[in-house]
C-alpha cells in the first residue's frame, strides 16, 4: 500500500522500498537522469541492482536499506519548497550554519579547491555527477561538518541546539530507533544508530561510499561532543573502518557498519577451525582403526 508510504519511514528506510539503491553517477559529458527517469529506474544504480524503485513489502514491516527513498525525499523537497534541492538547502540549513564551504552541486569556477578523486590502484578520475544529489552529491569540508556536528550540542555561549534549523526536540527525536536489524537499533529518521551510549542514547552519525571509491563516515555522541569525521577517496572502506575503530574505543561495542565486514572474516574463521576439527578427527580415528587392526594381526 503505497499510502504507508511516509516521510518518516522513507528517513528510516521501513517505508517497504526495495531497491537497496547506490549511485556511481555519470562521468564529465555523460547525459544525466531526471530524478522522475531515476526513481523509474536509475541508469547509474550500482553493479547488481536493478535501479527501479517501488514498495516490494509492507510500509513499516521491516528495516530494508533504500537509496531510492532519499531520492524519493529530494523530490519531495523540491515539489513542497518549489525549489531545486541544492537551492533549499543552501538557504535552510548551510547558511543558518555558516557552513560556507558546502552545496550539493560543485561549481567549477569555485575559489575552493577540491580534493584529488582516486581509484583503487591509485590512479586519478575525475569527480562524477548526480542526479540523485540528495542521497550521494555533498561536496562539503571537514571544518563545515564540524559545524553541523556543532548545531547537535548546546553552544559555548549557550547556542541553542539545532541553532534555529531544528529545534532540540526534533533533533532527540531523530535520534529515536525505527529501523532495526536482528532485534537491534541501527536507525533513526536518518541518522545511523552505531552504539549505545552510557545514559541510554546512541553514538550517531552516517557514512558514504561509492564507486569508484569514496568512503566518507561521520560518529557524534550527542552526550559528549565527542566525535569524528573521515573523508577518503581510494578505498571504499578506510574511512568507515576508522570511524568504527573509534566507536569501539569509545563504548566497547562493535558498531552497526563494522560487524558487516568483520563477518566474511568470521565466517571464514569459524569454517577453517571446523574445518581443522574434521580433520583431527577423521586422522584420529583412522589411526585408531589402524592400531586396531595391528593389534589383531598380531
Amino acid at each position: 500500500n503505497n499510502d504507508e508510504v511516509t516521510v518518516r519511514r522513507l528517513l528510516s528506510h521501513t517505508a517497504g522500498l526495495t531497491d537497496g539503491l547506490g549511485y556511481s553517477g555519470y562521468a564529465p559529458g555523460t547525459p544525466v537522469q531526471s530524478i522522475e527517469q531515476s526513481l523509474t529506474k536509475a541508469s547509474d544504480a550500482d553493479a547488481g541492482i536493478s535501479g527501479a524503485v517501488h514498495v516490494g513489502t509492507k510500509p513499516g514491516s521491516a528495516f530494508t536499506y533504500s537509496g531510492g527513498g532519499y531520492t524519493l525525499l529530494q523530490l519531495v523537497v523540491e515539489e513542497v519548497s518549489g525549489q531545486p534541492f541544492a537551492v533549499f538547502m543552501q538557504e535552510a540549513v548551510f547558511q543558518p550554519l555558516g557552513m560556507t564551504h558546502s552545496s550539493y552541486v560543485w561549481d567549477e569556477n569555485s575559489p575552493y579547491p577540491l580534493a584529488e578523486f582516486y581509484n583503487n590502484d591509485g590512479t586519478k578520475y575525475k569527480p562524477h555527477h548526480y542526479t540523485a544529489v540528495a542521497a550521494t552529491s555533498l561536496y562539503t569540508s571537514l571544518s563545515d561538518l564540524a559545524l553541523f556536528f556543532q548545531a547537535h550540542l548546546k553552544g559555548p555561549q549557550n547556542e541553542p541546539i539545532g541553532r534555529g534549523v531544528l529545534t532540540p526536540a526534533t533533533l532527540k527525536r531523530m535520534r529515536e530507533a525505527h529501523g532495526q536489524e536482528m532485534g537491534v537499533a541501527i536507525w533513526g529518521l536518518g541518522p545511523v544508530l552505531y552504539a549505545t551510549t552510557a545514559d541510554n542514547d546512541f553514538i550517531i552519525g552516517h557514512d558514504g561510499k561509492s564507486t569508484p571509491p569514496i568512503n566518507t563516515a561521520v560518529r557524534l555522541n550527542p552526550a559528549t561532543g565527542d566525535g569524528i569525521i573521515v573523508l577518503e577517496t581510494g578505498s571504499p572502506t578506510m574511512a568507515t573502518r576508522l570511524a568504527s575503530e573509534w566507536v569501539f574505543w569509545k563504548t566497547g561495542q562493535v558498531d552497526t557498519f563494522l560487524f558487516p565486514m568483520l563477518l566474511p572474516g568470521l565466517i571464514k574463521a569459524i569454517g577453517i577451525g571446523w574445518l581443522v576439527i574434521i580433520v583431527s578427527v577423521i586422522t584420529y580415528f583412522t589411526w585408531k582403526r589402524r592400531r586396531i587392526a595391528s593389534q589383531r594381526s598380531t
